[in-house]
């Protein structure tokens, strides 16, 4: 008699849209994760599904109901307006139908006690919907590190070291106060959110990270999911929001 499989955490995570001709001859567009996230989510023990964006208003409890976590990855710009500022002429692919969809299943997310892990875009998303603010373009800014830049091209990135507040859930999943990551992004928390506490920081002062006191939602601005298959540190966070899920 074989042992009865134990269920992997469902994990749902929001999909690109890409526009007609990025894929050839999927004339009608299609979405898109980055491997890197699903298989980071797999190697952790948990079951990636990916959401795409709704036709009409989405119904974010039905939508969440089944899965055990949601994974907000990085992408565009988020609409300037929902922070009250105008858009920065370097600001790039904003969709306000698309960050509607974000901001309602986070904000599902957080009602429903759901784990979450925020990246890149997703961090800002988490910041912004708690009524934090960003700094639309810091590329070039005299006395910060080059972060990247996505709006110049496809790939790429930077290697910069952030450092970890001791007794985080951050510090807890990473195992480490200090690390190597990989940057590839414009936009920054400016005014973090009052609910937020701050985690990480990369040299020049930039926030890199922020959690929740209530729950399991951790932010982070860099990439891990782009290292964690060579880097075992950026690995354990993905291990640590997977077990969360679990739980």
């Amino acid at each position: 008699m074989t042992a009865a499989r134990t269920r992997r955490p469902l994990i749902a995570m929001t999909a690109r849209q890409l526009q007609p001709g990025r894929v050839a001859s999927w004339v009608a567009g299609a979405i898109a994760v980055p491997r890197g996230y699903t298989d980071a989510l797999d190697r952790a023990g948990g079951r990636p599904m990916i959401i795409p964006p709704p036709l009409d208003e989405i119904d974010a409890p039905a939508v969440l109901a089944p899965f055990d976590g949601l994974l907000l990855p990085g992408g565009a710009d988020i609409d300037a307006s929902r922070y009250g500022q105008e858009t920065h002429p370097a600001a790039y692919g904003i969709n306000p139908a698309f960050d509607a969809f974000e901001f309602a299943l986070f904000e599902e997310a957080l009602d429903a006690r759901m784990p979450v892990l925020a990246i890149c875009r997703g961090h800002q998303v988490v910041n912004v919907a708690l009524g934090g603010t960003l700094d639309q373009h810091i590329t070039d800014q005299p006395g910060l590190l080059v972060h990247g830049d996505p709006a110049r091209g496809p790939g790429g990135g930077v290697d910069h070291d952030v450092s970890i507040e001791p007794g985080t859930r951050l510090a807890d999943a990473l195992g480490v106060a200090r690390c190597s990551v990989r940057s590839h992004h414009h936009q920054v928390v400016a005014d973090l959110a009052p609910k937020a506490c701050a985690t990480a920081w990369s040299d020049d002062g930039v926030l890199e990270g922020f959690e929740l006191d209530e729950g399991w939602v951790v932010a982070v601005q860099w990439h891990p999911e782009v290292t964690a298959a060579d880097d075992p540190v950026q690995q354990r966070l993905f291990d640590a929001f997977v077990a969360e899920c679990a739980a």
